[in-house]
């Protein structure tokens, strides 16, 4: 092998590399060829003692006792590296702590390792095999594992084509949903304007009408003005006139009528017209009547849920919007201390100082308000007397309208009640007090919003089979639940408690 001083004294000191094609210049110093080739060209010196050469480069001779020491050295190294990668080919395979070769793999901590970790402490208890066995083991599982791996990415692949049409169809309807909203926005715009164009018009007629009568009435003031000034200055004309005969001929000549009847006021018969323009109610009122209107045309409208109740403890008003709750101790109280009367309908009922809105019907007794203040839903008698306080009494019922497709809206009027559930069945929102939950045959979810509705909206969708709550008073979101296990159809579900107020089903 070539020593690192005859490696040094056989390389290139422009490349810094064994010579190639080594030629000697007339100074004594060798380099390689093409290296002194391209320095010459440039230069005419010698690179490492600057003496000048007129030589030719075409004219070089190969220094072939360096070349042949230098072929030598080149094979000398590249044994010496080949002999090096073997000792690491080799050293590989030894342990590195006790240099002994690696026979057995550690099933326990998943390496090589020779006789000697096998017996030491760092091993203890652990699981062996032999190299062959091992890799024949482990080959077998890594084939089997290969197997599992192509399934899975296939698997993934599909999930992933899968989320891509997701991605596609939510662009795709969220495209439609965008065309929808702008088309009824653009109808509720085409109502609007016209409804605009029209009070507009109504206006500038009442406008148009009010200023031709006051526009007459002007003309015959300004009339009635010129004349009067013009009589003004005859007037005075004439009481300038100081001869008796002169005056009682001026006076008289082109005029028959008596002072009296020439000087009667004549501002008295020409009152101001005063035409007070008014739209009604547009005009302070415009919005709301606006709403009332585009409510008429508005599609779809809010669901007319009709109630119907199997429970003694609850009664539906005729019209089957508002339902009332009471327990079995308020009816026999009631009945043995109060006079109750027959709905139209034919059924007694009796309750505690309701609400009563615009079509629906409750049978009252003369004493139905006494009921309700002193009774006071299982708190009081009818003397005055405390009694304890009983377990809350709830009852359900559910509407007569049944859902099976698409997406449906109703509203409850809630007031001050303190215990209702409302939504589908199974799926609810539930007031307690002030506590709010969302209940399902799954799970119970507690939640937290500001302020205390008074009119809870529903939104059902039954394709997607999500119900969601709203504070129907400013339509804010409180929240949705979904279940693929909602059963279909659905009807309103409420439950309610026994208490004076009423529960009302809103229709617009």
């Amino acid at each position: 092998m070539a020593s690192v001083f005859y490696l040094e004294e056989l390389s290139c000191c422009i490349c810094l590399t064994i010579f190639t094609d080594p030629v000697t210049l007339h100074c004594g110093h060798s380099f390689c060829r093409t290296c002194i080739i391209d320095v010459l060209n440039t230069r005419p010196q010698c690179p490492q003692c600057q003496t000048e050469t007129l030589v030719l480069t075409e004219s070089l001779q190969t220094n072939h006792v360096l070349k042949s020491l230098a072929e030598k050295a080149k094979e000398a190294e590249k044994m010496e590296k080949e002999h090096r990668s073997e000792r690491a080919e080799v050293a590989e395979w030894l342990c590195p702590e006790h240099d002994e070769k690696l026979k057995l793999f550690c099933v326990t901590d998943q390496q090589l390792t020779c006789i000697i970790c096998r017996d030491g402490e760092r091993h203890e208890g652990h699981k062996f095999k032999p190299v062959k066995e091992a890799a024949a083991s482990l080959r077998q599982e890594m084939e089997n594992g290969i197997e599992k791996l192509s399934s899975n990415i296939h698997a993934i692949e599909s999930q992933a084509n899968s989320q891509r049409e997701e991605i596609t169809k939510t662009k795709k309807k969220s495209h439609q949903l965008m065309t929808q909203i702008c088309s009824q926005f653009e109808e509720m715009h085409q109502l609007l304007r016209k409804r605009e164009d029209e009070i507009k018009k109504e206006l500038k007629h009442k406008e148009e009408d009010a200023v031709e009568k006051m526009s007459k009435r002007l003309n015959a003031i300004e009339t009635a003005l010129s004349e009067s000034r013009e009589l003004e200055g005859k007037v005075t004309l004439v009481l300038n006139i100081t001869d008796p005969e002169r005056f009682l001929k001026s006076w008289t000549e082109g005029n028959s009528r008596t002072p009296e009847d020439l000087f009667r006021p004549r501002a008295d018969d020409l009152e101001v017209v005063n035409t007070s323009l008014s739209l009604g109610p547009y005009e302070s009122h415009l919005q709301f009547f606006m709403w009332k209107e585009m409510l008429q045309v508005i599609q779809p409208r809010e669901e007319k849920l009709s109630l119907k109740s199997n429970s003694a403890n609850i009664t539906v008003s005729d019209y089957g919007r508002s339902l009332l709750c009471t327990t079995n101790q308020q009816t026999n109280q009631a009945q043995s201390g109060f006079s109750f009367q027959r709905s139209s309908f034919g059924s007694a009922r009796v309750f505690g100082q309701p609400t009563v809105h615009s079509g629906d019907t409750f049978g009252f007794g003369p004493q139905a308000g006494s009921f309700g203040a002193s009774a006071g839903f299982g708190n009081y008698t009818s003397s005055g007397q405390h009694l304890k306080k009983s377990p809350l009494s709830t009852d359900h019922v559910f509407s007569v309208n049944e859902f099976i497709s698409g997406q449906h809206y109703w509203e409850v009027e809630v007031g001050q009640r303190i215990y209702w559930e409302l939504g589908v069945k199974d799926y609810f929102l539930k007031c307690d007090g002030q506590k709010y939950t969302t209940c399902s045959p799954l799970n119970t979810t507690e939640l937290t919003f500001g302020g205390r509705p008074r009119k809870i909206g529903i939104y059902l969708n039954c394709p997607s089979k999500k119900v969601s709550f709203y504070d129907a008073d400013n339509m804010s979101h409180i929240h949705t639940m979904s279940s693929d296990l909602m059963p279909m159809p659905v009807s309103a579900y409420f439950k309610v408690a026994a208490d004076r107020n009423r529960l009302t089903v809103c229709w617009y």
